[in-house]
């Protein structure tokens, strides 16, 4: 558990600095709102009444409505002038007898944990309430609001639980009005009750309508009757599912940018991730031998030239030779 406030708990000259944590959780069923044909998620828009035109985030103001329909827009400058505290304290008014208190008032509840310097303290007041039989009524602010709670003793942790003001909860509008009751009929209901007395176990009991939509969806599942929506995130486990997955997130991610959908995995298929590897090993080594033969060839033909050259330079030295010699006859 994590940690929702810290403070101390105060009675008298008596300070016990103290953790909070959620001492509930709800594990209620909860549903999304999808259009039926394709499963998609339904949206809502923030639109204003009178003209019909969505309304940013940042101008929208907090209004009371009056009796009469009319509206008073509050300001942020309106509501910081409302009373408000951050104190830390969790001060102790009175002890109270248990039974004073109606079960109807409690709302939340919370653990209490003492920080290490106050542990001792905090095992003196869980001991004096439990002595007392009593419960501490305390005053707190949580989220800046000035709330009435009490303190009462659940195994061996000290349980803060907020109540809510008096005037929230309703008196029945109604009476009852069963006539004449007889005795045997009280005789016989007081009988049942001694047949059905017992204590309470929470465990005894199961939330049967959860169970019920569990069984529901996992049946659903089995038989292949799902939705897949954009923003279905479960796959089936296998590397080309993963792979189809990074490549639709690269297109969403790429779309949001107005840039081009990615193709970095148009050749991944299944069974064949070691395919293109193979293909290019085998490409490399025909290449480079590819590349050997050319070398060789360009080396033979320049063996070819090279003869060709010393030939023609031979002829060019021999009738060079003959032209003199003509030349050294005419002159005789």
């Amino acid at each position: 558990m994590r940690a929702i406030w810290k403070g101390a708990v105060s009675f008298g000259l008596v300070s016990v600095p103290v953790k909070l944590y959620a001492a509930t959780e709800s594990h209620d069923v909860s549903f999304r709102q999808v259009h039926a044909k394709d499963g998609g998620r339904i949206k809502y828009q923030r639109v204003c009444s009178i003209d019909g035109e969505e309304v940013a985030y940042a101008d929208i103001a907090k209004g009371y409505e009056t009796e009469d329909g009319e509206m008073v827009i509050l300001t942020d400058e309106d509501m910081e002038q409302l009373p408000s505290t951050s104190s830390r304290e969790i001060a102790v008014e009175k002890f109270v007898p248990v039974e004073q208190i109606d079960p109807m008032l409690f709302e939340k509840s919370y653990y209490l944990e003492p920080e290490k310097s106050g542990a001792k303290p905090y095992a003196l007041l869980r001991q004096a309430l439990l002595d007392a039989d009593r419960m501490a009524v305390v005053t707190v602010a949580l989220r800046q609001r000035t709330t009435v709670a009490v303190l009462r003793v659940k195994d061996d942790v000290i349980v803060l639980q907020t109540m809510m003001w008096p005037d929230e909860v309703r008196t029945p509008d109604f009476s009852v009005e069963a006539g004449e009751v007889k005795d045997a009929e009280v005789k016989m209901a007081h009988m049942l009750v001694e047949t059905l007395a017992g204590d309470f176990d929470p465990s005894e009991f199961e939330d049967d309508y959860a169970e019920a939509v569990e069984a529901l969806v996992r049946a659903k599942i089995e038989g292949g009757e799902l939705k897949r929506t954009p923003t279905s995130t479960k796959s089936s486990g296998e590397v080309v599912d993963l792979l189809a997955a990074l490549q639709r997130s690269v297109d969403a991610a790429k779309k949001g940018r107005g840039e081009t959908g990615s193709e970095i995995f148009e050749d991944v298929e299944v069974g064949a991730e070691e395919e293109p590897a193979a293909k290019k090993a085998t490409a490399k080594r025909t290449t480079t031998k590819k590349a050997a033969a050319k070398k060789a060839t360009t080396k033979k033909a320049a063996a070819k030239k090279t003869p060709a050259k010393k030939a023609t330079t031979k002829k060019a030295a021999t009738k060079k030779a003959s032209t003199r010699k003509v030349a050294a006859r005419k002159a005789s």
